[in-house]
């Protein structure tokens, strides 16, 4: 799942306990922050044990089954295979224990904190964390452990009705403080349609991001009529060349890695009192999937590649991510990020910032109009080739000079490209 990877969560079990499978076949599906991995078989046998459910976060190196492998073990039947040396399991098989029922969570208009749920196991903290879940609202969930102790299940069981507590408010409570009004909006009549796992994971990604960064954008406007020119003339003979389109991703990944470079403390990370700036540029780029949905593929060290690097890596990103075949290597550790929304048309956009950096910028469309220029002549009115520039920065780190700044920059190593510049 690759080298970065220290845990992940199980979507889904292929073949349940008890049934055969044959080398290669699917046994389960791992997913990894946005992308999906299907686990085969090692060897033909029997499923015999399953160690973790559906939606369990499970580290790096865990054991998640036990299988009875067919060349070492005739196939028993499903009840009696219980490996012999473990006697926890026996234990497990023998005694089984009543799975707690939850009930439906009950309207959110009367109700207390249950003061007794205070202990939360580092499990319930990571699966809070994820979920952007506070420990007000944690303490609010109903819980069937031991001693009123809350487990997985009562949250994932929480999450999977809605969160009904999330903005819920305390009946002891100061009355003087501002409530959140509980407001009823007449939703409408269509069609529903349930969000799949990565548009849940981005939609809490984005609420997130704005809910942490105070977000302010800067816009500028580039000239980009040498690089468009340039490239235009360039593009078949740098295919030819190198056997990589040249696309103007790669154009755009070598001038903000430059500005980065000349304003490090926007390739930053926040944590807690402390800014964390980054001694390596990795450029991450949002790419639509065939979904519809949104990644960042990221390519590392930027700044250090030269423009056929960046095509290949460009090129490679956004074909394993229309194919679906990105790794989590290939979505992990971006310091910065790009939006291409001219991909779309849009002229400019206010693009949210992917956590947990500290700026995001959006590239608009590139457009043709008539612009006023200086010439020897004097000034002069000419067809240009134009782009919008907008970068959403975090003011808790980022004031208006720095990103203000930092655009600017950019902007100018677009309008500043050398049409002279050989492939």
């Amino acid at each position: 799942m690759g080298e970065s990877i220290t845990e992940g969560t199980i979507i889904n079990w292929l073949v349940s306990e008890g049934d055969s499978f044959e080398e290669g076949d699917i046994i389960l599906e791992v997913a990894t922050d946005k992308v999906d991995n299907e686990v085969p078989a090692p060897a033909s046998g029997i499923l015999v044990k399953t160690m973790f459910q559906a939606k369990d976060v499970v580290p790096v190196g865990e054991v998640i089954a036990i299988l009875e492998v067919s060349e070492e073990i005739s196939a028993p039947k499903k009840e009696s295979v219980i490996p012999r040396d473990n006697k926890d399991l026996q234990k497990t098989e023998k005694v089984s224990k009543p799975k707690p029922v939850h009930q439906p969570i009950s309207n959110t208009e009367n109700f207390s904190v249950n003061n007794t749920n205070t202990f939360f196991s580092p499990l319930i903290i990571k699966i809070a964390k994820e979920h952007h879940i506070s420990f007000e609202e944690l303490a609010r969930i109903p819980a069937t452990g031991n001693e009123g102790r809350l487990r997985k299940s009562d949250v994932f069981h929480y999450i999977e009705e809605g969160r009904p507590y999330k903005f819920a408010q305390s009946v002891t409570q100061d009355p003087t403080a501002y409530r959140i009004p509980q407001l009823t909006f007449d939703k409408g009549k269509g069609k529903v349609i349930e969000m799949d796992r990565m548009r849940q994971m981005i939609a809490d990604h984005m609420v997130y991001s704005k809910h942490t960064s105070p977000h302010v954008t800067a816009y500028v406007e580039a000239d980009l009529t040498n690089m468009v020119n340039w490239r235009n003339a360039n593009k078949k003979a740098f295919q030819e060349k190198y056997g990589e389109r040249l696309t103007f991703t790669p154009l755009f990944v070598e001038a903000v890695a430059k500005a980065v470079k000349d304003f490090p403390n926007i390739n930053a990370s926040v944590d807690g009192n402390n800014i964390i700036v980054k001694e390596d540029i990795h450029i991450g780029m949002a790419t639509a999937l065939p979904s519809g949905n949104l990644i960042v593929p990221v390519v590392k060290n930027a700044d250090t590649k030269n423009l056929k690097e960046l095509a290949e890596n460009v090129n490679m990103l956004s074909e394993k991510a229309r194919e679906n075949k990105l790794i989590g290597d290939d979505i992990k550790g971006s310091t910065f990020t790009i939006s291409n929304v001219g991909t779309f048309g849009s002229v400019m956009g206010t693009p949210i910032i992917n956590q947990p950096e500290v700026a995001i910028l959006a590239l608009g469309i590139i457009k043709k109009r008539p612009e006023v220029i200086e010439t020897e002549k004097g000034d002069e009115i000419a067809i240009r080739s134009m782009m919008y520039l907008s970068l959403s920065f975090d003011h808790r780190v980022v004031d208006g000079f720095l990103g203000g700044s930092f655009v600017r920059r950019v902007a100018d190593y677009f309008e500043q490209f050398d049409v002279n510049r050989k492939i």
